[in-house]
């Protein structure tokens, strides 16, 4: 079963998180998938917006930890770091539907969409320094260039789940829809967004981007390399090994 759903229909590419069961955590064969997608949507001219959104009552719970600790990104070419670029330079109109829990890079990849709506239940979490980790999908520079400096360090830094009002008023999501109208919603406004010139669609995001994309890619290269260095930390190994014992994680000793 593929845990990555891709549908074309009306010059919008619908991309569904297919892992309920698990929150729809990612793994690094669903990271490779939804980069590979968004590759050929790139290509394809008969894509014009790319709508992300989690199966059932879920958006993502971000990475697997399991798997994450099993095959732990090693360099820019790992599956979750090739996704965090894909998601920075595709080219075309890139929104998300967002219901439930969207934590870790549930919440930084929406940094990168154009427009997100979001159900009034949803739930988002920026759990990295949390969990010994570092902020990654370039939210360092991004989140306090959005949001303000002291809100996004109230969401970097206290780790804590926050609900749609806050997100809304950080910018992070575009408008709140009621859930049972969320995923038709957002479909309606890619079709509005499909339905106009995709070559002007696409300068406009451009010029839109450029004044950033080189901050942006800058902050992603040092987040990648302190993340890397921090996941081998002591910090970090106990704040993994307590998430599976299912203890409160004590970093008095450091």
């Amino acid at each position: 079963m593929s845990r990555i759903i891709a549908e074309l229909k009306d010059r919008v590419l619908r991309l569904e998180i297919a892992r309920p069961e698990k929150k729809n955590a990612l793994t690094g064969e669903m990271y490779t998938a939804l980069s590979d997608a968004l590759d050929a949507a790139e290509r394809d001219a008969g894509v014009r917006v790319a709508l992300l959104h989690g199966a059932r009552d879920c958006f993502t719970a971000g990475n697997d930890l399991k798997d994450f600790l099993e095959r732990p990104p090693h360099g820019e070419a790992s599956p979750a770091f090739r996704f965090i670029r894909r998601i920075a330079t595709f080219p075309k109109p890139l929104m998300a539907a967002v219901n439930g829990a969207a934590v870790g890079i549930g919440t930084t990849a929406l940094l990168h969409c154009e427009l997100v709506y979001a159900a009034p239940g949803a739930r988002f979490q920026l759990p990295f320094v949390s969990l010994g980790l570092v902020p990654e999908a370039a939210s360092s520079f991004l989140l306090p260039y959005i949001a303000g400096y002291q809100r996004a360090a109230e969401l970097l830094l206290l780790a804590q789940p926050f609900g749609v009002e806050k997100a809304l008023a950080a910018g992070i999501v575009t408008e709140v829809v009621p859930e049972a109208e969320l995923l038709g919603y957002a479909r309606d406004a890619a079709l509005r967004v499909a339905a106009l010139p995709p070559a002007a669609v696409q300068a406009a995001k451009a010029l839109m981007k450029r004044p950033f994309a080189a901050w942006s890619a800058e902050a992603m290269a040092e987040e990648g390399a302190v993340f890397r260095e921090r996941l081998a930390a002591p910090e970090a190994q106990e704040a993994m090994t307590a998430f599976f014992e299912k203890r409160k994680p004590d970093f008095s000793r450091f």
